[in-house]
């Protein structure tokens, strides 16, 4: 937590603070966050987006802490996994405990048609979608296929997603377990396709990084929001590595 922390501080004050968004802490960590803010004093609170670990019946007490706290954070985002049945119910749950103002993040569990149905009903009700992109198991890597089609679905609703897990790097590859990670340029292309019509599948599968760059910087103003307006977030372990990739592509 104490390395964390320094990090994001770091971060926001130094040469790629625009890149940076917002701290993610587990609810069940949440004590442990605040003690060490108290430590070092920020200047301004800390941006937060609280991942419930805790269940939907810890969102309360978790928010209530958090808000009790302002001087240190300010919570911008609620994420949590949904259960395997996205239903009504739960989903007006998860309203009632977030406040209005607070971006609520859902991840409707990946697997078959029910999966992108889960999708639509934390769309319609006004969450935005989360795509898990990795893991510490093949499993946890979707296919190109299951990203397309949770793409259409997105494009489709007037959403933004966020992603999370496994783009640690802009470009698909492969890694010395054999794991084949998803890029996060190749998704923001794949996102501008499918707002556009294009051939998704082909963006997301591709490993072609002058391709992906020239097809990135051609973007207008335009298409350009509307991308950020759909793959508005992805969470990452570290802010130096993609930006060091960015920077290597000659993208900031």
């Amino acid at each position: 937590m104490p390395d964390a922390v320094r990090g994001h501080l770091d971060g926001r004050v130094g040469e790629w603070a625009g890149v940076m968004g917002l701290f993610l802490c587990p609810a069940s960590r949440l004590a442990e966050l605040i003690t060490e803010l108290i430590k070092v004093k920020p200047a301004k609170p800390i941006a937060l987006s609280l991942v419930i670990d805790t269940g939907l019946g810890g969102v309360p007490k978790a928010v209530s802490i958090v808000e009790s706290r302002s001087e240190l954070l300010a919570l911008r985002m609620v994420e949590m996994p949904a259960p395997s049945d996205v239903d009504e119910v739960w989903l007006e749950r998860v309203s009632e405990f977030v406040p209005e103002d607070v971006i609520r993040v859902v991840e409707p569990r990946r697997g078959g048609a029910e999966w992108l149905d889960g999708v639509r009903r934390v769309i319609e009700h006004g969450s935005w979608p989360k795509l898990r992109c990795g893991g510490l198991s093949q499993e946890n890597f979707p296919k190109v296929e299951e990203v397309a089609d949770f793409l259409s679905v997105v494009s489709g609703g007037g959403v933004a997603f966020k992603a999370t897990a496994g783009l640690h790097k802009a470009v698909r590859y492969t890694d010395e377990q054999g794991f084949t990670h998803h890029g996060f340029l190749n998704l923001l292309v794949a996102t501008a396709r499918s707002l556009s019509g294009r051939d998704v599948r082909e963006a997301l599968a591709s490993t072609d990084a002058e391709a992906l760059t020239a097809e990135a910087k051609a973007l207008s103003d335009q298409a350009a929001h509307a991308v950020r307006g759909v793959f508005a977030s992805y969470g990452s372990c570290s802010l130096a590595e993609p930006v060091a990739d960015l920077e290597g592509l000659g993208l900031l």
